[in-house]
């Protein structure tokens, strides 16, 4: 896999988080309309990217939803068109007022069990449901009306070689943001720590001393 002008240590998380949620927005492109709707639960390393291939191959208004504030505000950064706090009925309500309804695409990068239940809550119909997240969560009552009419809801798939091909092209054409946070490796007990507490900005990179 050549690099052309990215530094391979920035080019790292692209591999992983910029190609996984890469691959979950090409699987909804079919479901998101010219000038549709998409919704990022979980803003943070993976979901920021999310945020930013919506809107490299999408015209669609994106809303960002996480309990951070910081990942909130990083989220308008790279460009989400709206931000909410918090992942309850409200949250819910308000995605259908800001939208006008249910969105065409809702990416849960969080996967508990009220994400799920909101995420669901909050797909339109004929739109689809991704679930990233391995959270662990799972989905309670009756399926027949939690999920979106003649729509479709899928969990994770690994990204493809070409996935990863076509996202470091991106980086490499400026449209993508990649943000890394380098730690050596004797720091990397204190990137675990940071990495739980929601304090890294984009993804953390170790290097060998």
């Amino acid at each position: 896999m050549k690099l052309h002008t990215l530094d391979p240590v920035v080019a790292g998380p692209l591999t992983d988080a910029g190609a996984t949620s890469y691959h979950a927005v090409k699987r909804t492109l079919p479901r998101i309309p010219p000038g549709g709707t998409a919704v990022v639960i979980g803003a943070g390393g993976l979901g920021a990217y999310a945020i930013q291939h919506l809107l490299a191959l999408t015209s669609a208004r994106v809303v960002a939803v996480d309990v951070s504030s910081d990942r909130l505000a990083y989220a308008t950064e790279l460009g989400a068109h709206d931000v909410l706090k918090g992942v309850n009925d409200d949250t819910t309500t308000e995605i259908h007022r800001l939208l006008g309804g249910g969105a065409n695409a809702v990416f849960d990068f969080v996967g508990i069990d009220q994400t799920i239940t909101h995420g669901l809550q909050s797909t339109g119909k004929a739109g689809a449901y991704a679930l990233v997240g391995a959270g662990n969560g799972s989905l309670r009552g009756t399926m027949f009306d939690k999920l979106p009419r003649d729509g479709e809801v899928f969990s994770f798939q690994a990204p493809t070689i070409a996935d990863t091909l076509e996202v470091i092209a991106l980086a490499e054409s400026g449209k993508l943001r990649v943000d890394v946070d380098i730690f050596p490796l004797d720091r990397v007990a204190e990137a675990y720590e940071k990495m739980e507490r929601g304090e890294l900005r984009g993804r953390a990179v170790v290097i060998p001393d």
